[in-house]
């Protein structure tokens, strides 16, 4: 009888600490826990129903592989051994999964490759930390479905450069947290960081500055290192490939009109101030003093169009980011050519110029069987026809868009940039602002001023990674985590099952994660300081 009750309370505790280690962020729709589980070992088979399937698979065995040190064996036949299953469900709806653990299997049910990937991130959660062997894995029933079709992080290799390896860690970074597009800012005033092969200049100019300002703007000082770095279109594709096999869609940005220094710098005759030698930026911010706006000329919209040409070629996404913010119109209000140009085409004002250079830019891309999308400072002057709007400057161009029936993506600088410091007395440089986790997750990507109608226009968000303060990978990761985790949940997990105090205790295990990972991250306080 002793013996029993030993037997039992044993049985107990292994229960118990299956509870306490299933933890999923972003909180699934519903997830029920059951007194089974699964053993997974380097001999358990994953059995393939669909091809489509096998970047889930892929993903699976990279995680397996970086982390735990083996692989799972890939059949497309039935095995009699215990099994990781993927199967096709065609009345799932996109990105939704069905996951069920037991002892005998785990059974993966989705109608797309995206769900498969979900229910691969869902189940690497369920993964115990510790490293042993076999993986007890605890069992669950999840079925699950995502909140918004977009949700997105940012990444900026402008002005600081990281390597392709990194890249694809912040894209499996994604993947975990079941985000599904990567904006990759690839132009900047300080830095042109994509090959392209028809304007050499751009990388051999364009791609290198002098050095950087030392501390915050303006600086105190100049570090006289030279800078830096570019991809070349084989590690892009590279890139768009491991993002692919891992359901993430790349959105390239290719600045314009504003924010062109690397671009003037490697080809000045596109500026409105061609004899002016220009280089590019080794400082922050807006510039009224240096030309970096190109002129709305002919050549520009040839040079302009021959780039998208080849930066098409490589992202198969429908989207192209074409920037649009942030553009000094000074520079086209004291040229004659634009002058002129404004007065022979009637445009009333440079805010007017600016609508006519994104009409004209997306009039082209849509010719090509794409879309564009960019800053909310598109919409001054009159909205392109058919362009979705990234709206940062708060919500409000973001609610000015879906009133007019376009698409919105909302990435307000208030709770969506991760540049900001975490904690009021910052401990290490940043842009400046102020975001904690708990003010990340407390965002609502839909404002209440729309009707549910127009609400239909908000397909999501993201978070955006501005890099001016972060000079190496590990600061990005430090400033991602854990605000990356909260926003996962905002734009996965249904409204009404938001809880802040539940998420920060599933945030223990998570931060056990990261240290998996050797990810850095934020140790403070993540609640708002008063």
């Amino acid at each position: 009888m002793k013996k029993m009750l030993i037997a039992m309370a044993l049985l107990v505790n292994v229960y118990s600490a299956m509870a306490q280690d299933v933890a999923i962020i972003p909180q699934p729709n519903a997830l029920k826990q059951t007194r089974q589980s699964f053993a997974l070992s380097a001999s358990t088979p994953i059995q393939l129903a669909d091809e489509n399937f096998k970047g889930a698979a892929v993903f699976l065995n990279g995680y397996l592989q970086n982390y735990y040190g083996f692989s799972l064996p890939v059949q497309n036949a039935a095995s009699n051994k215990q099994s990781i299953v993927f199967s096709v469900q065609k009345s799932l709806s996109a990105g939704a999964y069905e996951l069920t653990v037991a002892n005998k299997a785990i059974e993966i049910k989705a109608s797309d490759a995206e769900g498969a990937r979900n229910a691969v991130a869902t189940l690497l959660q369920l993964l115990p930390v510790a490293k042993q062997q076999p993986l007890t894995i605890a069992g669950v029933q999840v079925e699950d479905a995502p909140r918004f079709a977009y949700r997105g992080m940012h990444l900026d290799v402008s002005r600081h450069f990281y390597s392709v390896a990194q890249v694809k860690k912040y894209i499996d970074y994604l993947a975990y947290h079941k985000m599904n597009y990567f904006h990759w800012h690839l132009t900047d005033d300080q830095g042109w960081r994509i090959e392209i092969k028809k304007y050499p200049l751009l990388t051999q100019i364009g791609s290198k500055r002098e050095g950087t300002i030392i501390g915050r703007y303006p600086g105190t000082g100049f570090d006289n290192k030279p800078y830096e770095g570019f991809y070349t279109q084989e590690q892009i594709k590279e890139v768009v490939a491991y993002a692919t096999e891992r359901s993430i869609t790349v959105l390239p940005e290719i600045e314009m009109p504003g924010h062109s220094m690397a671009v003037l710098a490697s080809y000045p005759q596109l500026s409105t101030t061609p004899n002016i030698a220009k280089k590019v930026s080794t400082t922050w911010g807006v510039f009224d003093k240096d030309n970096n706006v190109l002129n709305p000329s002919e050549e520009t919209f040839t040079f302009l169009e021959n780039v998208l040409l080849e930066v098409m070629e490589l992202f198969p996404a429908k989207y192209i980011h074409i920037g649009g913010d942030e553009c000094s119109k000074i520079w086209w209000e004291q040229s004659e050519f634009c002058k002129n140009l404004m007065k022979g085409k009637n445009i009333a004002d440079a805010h007017a110029l600016q609508s006519y250079f994104i009409q004209r830019m997306e009039k082209f891309v849509n010719s090509k069987g794409k879309q564009i999308i960019g800053w909310d400072e598109i919409l001054e002057g009159g909205l392109a026809p058919n362009a979705t709007v990234m709206s940062w400057r708060g919500v409000k161009g973001g609610i000015e868009a879906a009133k007019q029936k376009h698409d919105v993506i909302m990435t307000p600088g208030s709770h969506c940039y991760f540049d900001h410091k975490q904690i009021k007395n910052e401990d290490s440089v940043t842009i400046g602002g102020y975001t904690t986790t708990e003010k990340v997750y407390s965002f609502e990507p839909v404002p209440t001023e729309l009707s549910a109608d127009e609400a239909k226009y908000v397909l999501g968000a993201q978070g955006n990674v501005w890099t001016e303060y972060m000079n190496n990978f590990s600061k990005v990761e430090y400033m991602i985590f854990p605000r990356m985790s909260a926003l996962s949940e905002v734009l996965w997990t249904q409204k009404k099952q938001k809880d802040y105090t539940n998420f920060k205790t599933r945030l223990a295990v998570q931060k056990q994660r990261y240290q998996l990972w050797g990810a850095n991250y934020f140790k403070g306080n993540l609640e708002t300081e008063k």
